[in-house]
């Protein structure tokens, strides 16, 4: 069966976004060592894992991004790898997919994961999750989270949508890495146990 793997953002504080989704401060620490460490996990995936409101946003941004001829190479493979996997969206709002390589997953969360983690094509390569604040709450909940990527960034912001709320029983983890950016961003990757 094929890994979860939740790669987020997050304040040192614990927040996944202000509190409008205001993302300013996450791109404020980006640097180019960051998304070439991004490219190689995302690499790992064939699968990007979205709750509607996040998709939305990506969908709105990521298609265009490889014929901008200001794409900076080092996040040119990143959007290629974005474009070109498959983009599974959880949400019944939601009734077409203009982003190419999406489908619209309908169904119970639970009954559509255990379909999505055992498809394989072959590769089993992992399913990576990006924000979905929603989507990963309801997947803690299922015991459906196999490993965590925080990005840590050195900002504070006060208040804001918490990354883990109070939604679920205590998650047990264990630490496999840990790198540091130039940018002052730590990224923790964490195995859960279960």
């Amino acid at each position: 069966m094929r890994k979860v793997i939740v790669s987020m953002n997050i304040t040192l504080d614990g927040y996944m976004a202000g509190p409008n989704g205001e993302l300013d401060w996450h791109f404020e620490c980006w640097d180019p060592q960051m998304g070439e460490q991004l490219a190689r996990e995302l690499s790992k995936a064939d699968t990007i894992l979205l709750g509607r409101v996040t998709y939305q946003a990506m969908a709105g941004f990521w298609p265009g991004k490889t014929s901008n001829p200001l794409c900076a190479r080092e996040d040119y493979a990143y959007a290629v790898m974005m474009n070109h996997h498959q983009k599974a969206v959880f949400s019944r709002r939601l009734q077409k997919a203009d982003w190419s390589n999406t489908i619209i997953l309908k169904d119970e969360i639970e009954e559509g994961m255990l379909r999505l983690r055992e498809e394989s094509n072959g590769q089993n390569k992992n399913i990576i999750i990006y924000g979905s604040g929603r989507l990963v709450t309801a997947l803690i909940k299922l015991e459906m989270i196999d490993e965590y990527q925080l990005w840590i960034h050195p900002v504070l912001i006060g208040k804001g949508k918490p990354f883990f709320g109070k939604y679920f029983d205590q998650q047990d983890l264990q630490l496999l890495s840990s790198t540091t950016f130039p940018s002052g961003v730590v990224l923790l990757h964490y195995q859960v146990l279960h």
